[in-house]
């Protein structure tokens, strides 16, 4: 596993042990301190491997120099910028072969990249590039990952405002609060109603004019 470049079933670990880190730095790193965070469980080896990789800790699990001057940062621009580095210098293969646009590559040629240069099988090589975007990001290259389970602000979030319904009345634009002039200006709600008979076709005419009188005693003058 030290010979291929580092992967983890859920590279989003990788993102949450990373910011677990900038809040609070042990003084020694090992897969129980991961285990003992909640973070990766069965995983927390690979998640080890990784801050090996990109020289985070050191072979013993304590923190590097480098590590130290990285992890100093508090805004996460400069954290960045300075976390940077150290994933470009641990990716010195991929770097060397593609420059700077490695950084964005799509999965597809990271996957390649990857599986020709480790000789891994396409999980693995899935894998070996998740778990690069993630460094990517961190390092400010690409969407900054979330951690899942991270709950977001409500910058921007959408709020669910209860519609009111007015009636449309002739000559009035808004329905009026006050309930004495809204008595007034609702007497003058117009109700039109559609009627559809279907007479007999061998009805009388005394047919005819019983139907017309019941509709306008009952449903007209009622």
């Amino acid at each position: 596993m030290s010979d291929t470049h580092p992967y983890i079933s859920g590279p989003g670990n990788v993102a949450k042990m990373i910011g677990h880190l900038r809040k609070s730095f042990p003084a020694t790193i090992s897969s129980g301190t991961v285990k003992s965070l909640g973070l990766a469980p069965n995983n927390e080896n690979f998640v080890i491997n990784v801050l090996k990789f990109i020289g985070v800790i050191d072979s013993g699990g304590k923190k590097t120099s480098e590590a130290a001057k990285v992890f100093s940062h508090h805004k996460d621009d400069e954290f960045a910028k300075a976390f940077e580095p150290l994933v470009k210098k641990s990716y010195t293969a991929l770097f060397d072969l593609r420059g700077d646009e490695s950084w964005n590559l799509d999965e597809d040629n990271l996957i390649a990249f990857f599986r020709q240069n480790d000789q891994t099988g396409e999980t693995i090589g899935k894998r070996q590039a998740s778990t690069f975007k993630i460094l990517a990001g961190l390092s400010g290259h690409g969407e900054m990952p979330i951690p899942r389970g991270t709950k977001s602000r409500n910058k921007g979030a959408i709020k669910k405002k209860t519609a009111e319904v007015t009636p449309k009345l002739k000559g009035k634009g808004v329905a009026p609060k006050d309930k004495n002039t809204a008595d007034e200006v609702y007497k003058n709600i117009g109700l039109t109603v559609r009627i559809e008979i279907n007479l007999p076709a061998d009805g009388t005419k005394e047919t005819y004019d019983n139907i017309f009188k019941s509709i306008k005693e009952n449903l007209i003058n009622a």
